[in-house]
């Protein structure tokens, strides 16, 4: 098992920044996941850390050893990549043992070692097939069962689950997490899929333009985001966001009126989640037309436009009413964020949770 360090990491191509300043200490056995959208520099650091990708500044530490210097087969991680990366022409079963084969381990622990790595995926059964001959999920599964053979000090999975149908991905997901607590090993999960982050993390980390943006647990991140970045990036739907104004502890805005709030008169941005708020036949906090409705089984979600936001609230399942209607929405203090206009970080206040 290992603990990693990645002291102040950086990577630059010419004057483009990939990463910056990435410093941050993984626990041994952690679940960390990398999170953001797309070029936010969540691959290029789990890159580094494989050694797939050399450092432009920074130390990398894994089991209090600097591997800097050394090459990907030297640092003992095992990676899961978006494509498979599995050999056509061989079976499954080879194509698990492979590992095996190339680092000299004693064949007489392949089969043993083949066979406990396919039956903790649930691959007994396709031992014999080839690739070809497999649904995008059991060859994810072949994927995992190669790395897991290895029995490797880190485990690096990148973005692992988007070639997958929807099911798919709900069931390898929580297969995924069942893993990771049978064999704790330390893993570094790289996605742009929010659920997937709240879902399998033991720890979030989220990146934009290279830079972190906020670094803690499911639960910390959803709800108590550091930044309108993470407040829109979280969350499904993301986290209502309203520019207004504080005068006398009160946020105002178009059709907007929020009491009790204790910051300084200052331009900034509220917020609050669909699921905090609610629909009221009158007094409430918000009052403005309906924009649209959306039925969602366990409930509907009714939006509103707010300036040029749209803000949505989950009303009762039997709700009902027309677009255009005007609607009264609840907001209660405590439940709303406040970041400043100018900067986009968390403001805190007595009035917020």
């Amino acid at each position: 098992m290992a603990e990693i360090q990645l002291r102040n990491i950086g990577k630059r191509w010419g004057g483009f920044v990939g990463v910056e300043n990435f410093d941050l200490t993984i626990a041994d056995k952690e679940f960390l996941v990398l999170l953001g959208p797309s070029g936010c520099g969540k691959t290029t650091t789990m890159r580094m850390i494989a050694g797939l990708e050399d450092a432009t500044e920074g130390e990398i530490v894994i089991d209090g050893k600097v591997v800097n210097d050394l090459d990907p087969k030297e640092r003992d991680v095992a990676m899961v990549f978006q494509s498979y990366a599995l050999y056509p022409n061989k079976t499954v079963y080879e194509n698990i043992r492979f590992p095996l084969k190339v680092r000299r381990i004693d064949p007489s622990t392949h089969d043993e070692r083949v066979r406990r790595a396919s039956a903790m995926v649930e691959l007994d059964d396709f031992l014999h097939r080839r690739p070809a001959e497999l649904s995008g999920g059991q060859r994810q599964r072949v994927a995992l069962a190669r790395a897991i053979v290895r029995e490797p000090n880190v485990f690096l999975m990148d973005e692992p689950l988007s070639n997958l149908d929807a099911k798919l991905r709900v069931s390898t997901r929580a297969q995924i997490k069942n893993l990771s607590h049978e064999l704790a090993v330390t893993t570094i999960y790289v996605t742009h899929d929010q659920v997937e982050a709240m879902t399998l993390a033991d720890r979030v980390v989220i990146m934009k333009q290279g830079v972190v943006q906020q670094v803690g647990t499911p639960f910390e991140i959803y709800d108590r985001p550091a930044n309108t970045f993470v407040a829109g990036f979280i969350g499904n739907p993301a986290m209502n966001l309203i520019e207004g104004d504080i005068s006398k502890s009160a946020f105002r805005a178009e059709n907007v009126e929020i009491l009790g709030l204790s910051v300084p008169d200052k331009k900034c941005v509220l917020g609050f989640r669909a699921e905090d708020a609610s629909v009221v036949a009158s007094g409430g906090q918000i009052n403005a037309p309906i924009y649209t409705m959306e039925l969602l089984g366990d409930s509907t979600m009714v939006s509103v436009r707010i300036g040029g936001a749209l803000v949505s609230v989950k009303a009762d399942k039997g709700y009902r009413a027309e677009i255009g209607d005007v609607v009264s929405i609840s907001v209660p203090t405590e439940q709303c964020h406040l970041f400043d206009a100018d900067t986009g970080e968390r403001i805190d206040s007595r009035g917020q949770n």
